[in-house]
C-alpha cells in the first residue's frame, strides 16, 4: 500500500512549486546523473581532474563541463597545486556548500542499495567502528516522524 502524506502536507493545495520548492530548486542546480557522480568522486576524496573522468567515465569535455557547473554552484572550489618539475595544475576541493549535499547523495545510494540491490554494491561503513552508516529522517529534537505527522511550513 502507498504511503501517502496526510494532514496539512497533503492539504497545501494546488499552487506551483516553482523556485518555491526546495526539491525543485536543488535538482535544477544538482538534477543530472554526471553532477551526482561527481559529487559522489568527491565525498570519497577524488580531487584531480583525470581522476574524476576516469572514474565516473565521462569524457574530459563533459568532465570539465560539469566540474565547472559544481564550481559556480560553490559545491567545489578549484585550488592550485603544482608537482615537482610539472606546472601548475587545479584540483577540486569540497566546500561547506557540497558537503551540506552529502546526505541527500547518500541518502540516494542507501534507498538504491535497498530496491535496487546488484551484488558488489559497496557499503558505506564508519572507519572508526566499522558500523554501516544509514541516513534518517530526523526532527531536530531526535523523533523520527512518520509521514503522516509531517506538515510543511513556510
Amino acid at each position: 500500500m502507498p504511503i501517502q502524506l496526510a494532514g496539512k502536507a497533503a492539504e497545501r493545495g494546488n499552487s506551483p512549486a516553482g523556485d518555491h520548492c526546495p526539491v525543485d530548486r536543488a535538482m535544477q542546480l544538482i538534477g543530472s546523473r554526471s553532477t551526482m557522480l561527481l559529487m559522489r568522486e568527491a565525498y570519497y576524496g577524488t580531487t584531480r581532474f583525470d581522476a574524476f573522468a576516469a572514474r565516473v567515465g565521462m569524457t574530459e569535455a563533459v568532465t570539465a563541463k560539469r566540474l565547472r557547473e559544481l564550481v559556480a554552484a560553490g559545491l567545489l572550489e578549484r585550488r592550485p597545486y603544482q608537482e615537482p618539475g610539472q606546472r601548475t595544475r587545479h584540483e577540486y576541493a569540497l566546500t561547506e556548500r557540497g558537503l551540506d549535499l552529502m546526505p541527500a547523495l547518500f541518502a540516494l545510494g542507501q534507498w538504491g542499495r535497498k530496491h535496487l540491490p546488484h551484488d558488489g554494491t559497496p557499503m558505506l561503513t564508519h572507519d572508526a567502528c566499522g558500523a554501516p552508516v544509514r541516513v534518517e529522517l530526523r526532527c531536530t529534537e531526535g523523533h523520527r516522524p512518520r509521514p503522516e505527522e509531517l506538515v510543511i511550513t513556510s
